[in-house]
């Protein structure tokens, strides 16, 4: 009896096996010893004493044979009732989940989604590299009034920056990063109207407030992917910036010269209004929505995920506490936080600073002809400073374009490596290294060289820089809990618009006055950087997303 009720419950766990076997061995031992005592009843009595078991004995002994059957076949019975009110009473966490579901068609189009974003937000930031000239001919502008055009631009990033952060944590990160695409489309589509340098400024902040909102989906998509892949994937999105870079570079090559800047701006737009549209395609975060206390539209956002992958969902219910303190910098600061808070903002200062130091900077020596070339060409020997005054229209020639889309696939190039030092050495050392590189090369760029040499020079330095931006980002989003870390991505996002701010300054007011000296800056902060890197209390390498601190 109590085999075959083995043999129907295959599914019982150790504990209950060993139960059972020690209760067979027990009826074994009690059968065998009645059946020696009826053994011994048949015969004679030898002259030795020897134990003799009565007939009351031998009834107990029935009946606790009879007891220890009826035992084993309830036991396993109430085991069972017992599992599957544990299997009721499982719970799982978001991070369960979404390790449980992997990697799949979900991630897919969400990588596409979001990096069609990216390519928007880069066309919006290098389109500044690119129509600096042409306003310049066009307003008769001196430098530091170009160098306003790109500040003003990072202000508007800087002020949306936390405050976009602090709605996407309070309310829900798809409203912000929605809000902020059809806001910088719309603001950017005006600038092509600018009727003066002063509405083209302030219309260029404008488009910075809605590209701090369009930059919240890294965390949006952050909180998507499983821990294994996230040194894979966010490395990957530098193609969707780079491509972003690339198209407004080969529309100011095609456009610039036939129909003027301001159709090269109403064309570049055309992105953003396809991207308005698939932007449903994507859900809320469950992280968020679980720290908001929605529970069940995180459980209705993940068995979605689950169906797009074809996987399922942990056994049991989604249990997670709500977070009520959610947007609050006071959990940057906490003693938890503090120390990573501080080196944070100060890296994501230098990362900006520094990639769009490079940027403006190969922009400003191509159009003013500073380089020190060992073999100019005569289109290179105008120079932007003479003893009448300023040349204001030295516009971008064939190959200064040329140059300039060279250097944008450096961004991509050294993605492979890029890779390699977040698995193997995690993130903390490859921000050391990558700032430790990026220091040299702003030096190596005073060197004189052919064009050919400056633009190895140049892909090299755009690599670096590009890379740092790229695992600043991913180790940002990582190192925050959910309940701050879109607040902490706002904190970090402005910081670095400080950078961007003082970039052009120095890329193109500086640069005029001597390539050493404006390079010097860049190269210092890196210096520096790389230490503050070094001293991260944290390493966020395979380490799972925090739900709260």
């Amino acid at each position: 009896m109590v085999h075959s009720f083995l043999k129907q419950n295959p599914g019982r766990n150790r504990s209950a096996e060993l139960r059972l076997n020690f209760g067979r061995f027990k009826l074994s031992f009690l059968s065998s010893l009645l059946r020696r005592t009826d053994t011994t009843e048949k015969q004679p009595e030898p002259t030795t004493g020897v134990f003799r078991m009565g007939d009351g004995t031998k009834t107990q002994l029935v009946s606790a044979i009879h007891l220890q059957e009826v035992e084993l076949q309830e036991k396993p019975a109430g085991k069972q009732q017992g599992s599957e009110s544990d299997k009721a009473d499982q719970t799982f966490t978001v991070e369960d989940a979404v390790e449980t579901i992997g990697f799949g068609r979900f991630h897919i189009l969400l990588f596409v989604i979001m990096g069609s974003s990216n390519i928007v937000e880069a066309m919006e930031i290098m389109l500044l590299a690119v129509v600096s000239p042409e306003i310049r001919c066009e307003w008769r502008l001196d430098d530091w009034q170009v160098a306003l055009v790109s500040t003003m631009v990072f202000l508007g990033f800087m002020v949306c920056g936390v405050l976009g952060g602090y709605v996407a944590d309070r309310y829900g990160r798809w409203k912000v990063v929605c809000g902020g695409f059809i806001w910088s489309a719309y603001f950017s589509l005006l600038t092509s109207f600018a009727p003066s340098y002063g509405w083209f400024i302030f219309l260029r902040s404008m488009v910075g407030c809605g590209v701090a909102g369009v930059s919240q989906g890294f965390v949006l998509k952050t909180e998507f992917i499983p821990a294994k892949h996230r040194a894979f994937l966010l490395p990957l999105a530098t193609i969707f910036w780079m491509t972003g870079s690339m198209l407004i570079i080969i529309l100011g090559m095609l456009v610039v010269p036939t129909l003027g800047w301001r159709w090269m701006i109403r064309i570049s737009v055309t992105p953003s209004v396809v991207l308005i549209f698939l932007f449903k395609f994507i859900p809320e975060s469950a992280r968020y929505n679980v720290s908001a206390g929605n529970v069940d539209a995180a459980v209705q956002t993940l068995q979605q995920i689950a169906r797009m992958n074809r996987s399922s969902l942990p056994a049991g219910r989604l249990v997670e506490p709500a977070v009520t303190e959610r947007g609050s910098w006071r959990i940057l600061l906490n003693s938890s936080f503090r120390r990573t808070s501080i080196l944070l903002w100060y890296s994501w200062f230098v990362a900006s600073f520094s990639y769009y130091g490079s940027v403006l900077s190969s922009s400003e020596l191509l159009e003013k002809n500073l380089l020190c070339v060992t073999n100019p060409d005569r289109e290179h020997q105008v120079k932007h400073r003479h003893e009448d005054g300023l040349c204001y229209c030295i516009p971008f020639a064939f190959d200064d374009y040329q140059t300039l889309l060279i250097s944008c696939l450096g961004e991509i190039a050294l993605v492979p490596l890029n890779i390699g030092l977040l698995n193997v050495f995690g993130r903390k050392m490859s921000l050391t290294v990558l700032q430790l590189m990026a220091a040299i090369f702003f030096m190596l760029v005073n060197i004189c060289t052919t064009m050919f040499g400056f633009t190895v020079l140049l892909f090299l330095l755009r690599s670096l820089v590009s890379m740092n931006f790229n695992v600043v980002y991913i180790y940002t989003a990582e190192v925050y809990p959910t309940a701050a870390r879109s607040l902490g991505m706002g904190f970090c996002t402005s910081f670095s618009r400080i950078g961007g701010m003082i970039a052009p300054f120095i890329a193109q007011v500086l640069m005029s006055r001597s390539v050493f000296l404006a390079l010097s800056p860049f190269s210092v902060a890196c210096l520096l950087c790389a230490l503050g890197n070094f001293l991260l209390p944290i390493e966020t390498r395979g380490r799972a997303l925090l739900q709260s601190s």
